[in-house]
């Protein structure tokens, strides 16, 4: 009797020990509220055993106003063997909605919240060129926020307040690396005008080439990127900004150490395109005002959520060649991630076409679209340095996320 006990213990622990190698706890929790998911992209999880063989989900559509622009909201809820809940988790409905493709190199202007640091520099004084004393060195980027309490947004209103100062020692606020500093420096009175001045270059713009991701068909809003804009590894705090048309005049390939990229041009005097809003990890964001030249008004695509990225075949959208075009790319891995993150999966360029032209993977080419099985689920942020056939991409579901909605 003993022994049969025994027996029939170890095959009850046999068999919860079998019940739980076979529930995929890091697929289910890694999921975090606000993802993007369709019926049949759960039905598809479901199908292909990605919770788990003893696990199932089922979505539950929540009512939208029929007026409302903005997509429908549901849950996912999570079931060991069918009946026992185990997990429940928000989720927005993706599928009703098109968007308009994107994958055209764009020009991107933005105005910071403050001051960059260019370099320190001598103040012509009336006993001649002095170095203004400081209690730390500034480095190139480093972002000027505030002067002696008064916060910065702009050149013009950082000068109006060091000359405007009756006092020669300033408190400055600064971020350098994504972090906040203080420091003091002893002003200098400029033999020209007779104001006090900090011996430092400033500006108070960035610019550059990104792509195009997507636009919304009903808001115009638009993502391109795919990663923050960042000035000497700073994420750029967004003022103002705009979109221009860019011009591609040549690409540098990208080989092993050097990523290469896209040769452009774009001029600030031309006419805007559309306005920059946000500036995050996973791209930029805002609303297009004239479409004409960015996108092709009959090529819309589905948007798929995380649910949708396998391994596997795969395509990038891209205009290098002069054309809006595919090409093959093979992703290596769909990371599970329970925060966002601009590194949601690696990929593979397998296009001869693009390797002919690119190398692979080329700076300018961040935001390039990433579609499989027929929906954009991603876009490439990143290239490896070891080798620019492989890059990252960042998972549609937070780009979505981020879009500028009013």
């Amino acid at each position: 009797m003993k022994n049969k006990r025994w027996w029939l213990l170890g095959v009850c622990l046999t068999v919860v020990l079998l019940i739980v190698c076979n529930i995929g706890f890091k697929q289910i929790y890694s999921l975090p509220d606000g993802f993007m998911a369709t019926m049949d992209e759960i039905e598809s999880a479901n199908q292909n055993g990605a919770f788990g063989s003893f696990v199932s989900a089922s979505m539950q559509r929540s009512e939208q106003s029929v007026s409302s622009d903005k997509p429908s909201e549901g849950t996912v809820i999570f079931k060991l063997f069918g009946i026992i809940p185990i997990r429940k988790v928000n989720v927005i409905c993706s599928g009703e909605e098109e968007v308009y493709l994107g994958g055209t190199p764009i020009g991107i202007s933005i105005s910071t919240s403050g001051a960059i640091v260019i370099n320190e520099k001598m103040v012509e004084t009336e006993q001649g060129y002095k170095q203004t004393e400081k209690s730390e060195t500034f480095k190139e980027g480093d972002l000027l926020t505030a002067v002696n309490g008064v916060s910065i947004s702009s050149l013009e209103q950082l000068s109006d307040v060091v000359e405007e100062s009756e006092s020669e020692n300033f408190n400055i606020t600064y971020v350098r690396k994504n972090k906040e500093y203080s420091a003091t420096i002893k002003g200098e009175i400029d033999k020209n005008t007779g104001k006090y001045k900090l011996g430092l270059w400033v500006r108070d713009d960035v610019s550059g080439i990104g792509t195009l991701t997507y636009v919304n068909k009903q808001t115009n809003a638009f993502a391109a990127l795919g990663h923050a804009i960042t000035d000497n590894e700073n994420d750029v705090e967004v003022s103002s900004g705009k979109v221009y048309n860019c011009k591609l005049l040549g690409i540098d390939k990208g080989e092993k150490n050097n990523p290469g990229q896209l040769r452009c041009m774009f001029l600030q005097t031309d006419e805007k395109k559309g306005e920059i809003n946000k500036n995050t990890k996973y791209g930029v964001y805002g609303k297009i005002d004239n479409l004409d030249g960015l996108i092709d008004p009959n090529l819309t695509m589905k948007l798929g959520g995380r649910l949708s990225v396998k391994p596997g075949k795969a395509y990038i959208v891209s205009n290098v060649s002069g054309l809006k075009e595919e090409y093959e790319i093979e992703i290596i891995k769909a990371n599970y991630q329970a925060k966002a993150n601009d590194k949601s999966l690696v990929f593979r360029v397998k296009d001869k076409r693009l390797l002919e032209l690119t190398g692979g993977i080329v700076q300018g080419m961040s935001g390039s679209p990433i579609i499989q099985d027929g929906k954009l689920v991603g876009a490439v942020t990143h290239v490896f340095m070891s080798d620019p056939t492989k890059g990252y991409g960042v998972y549609s579901d937070w780009m979505v996320a981020n879009e500028v909605k009013d």
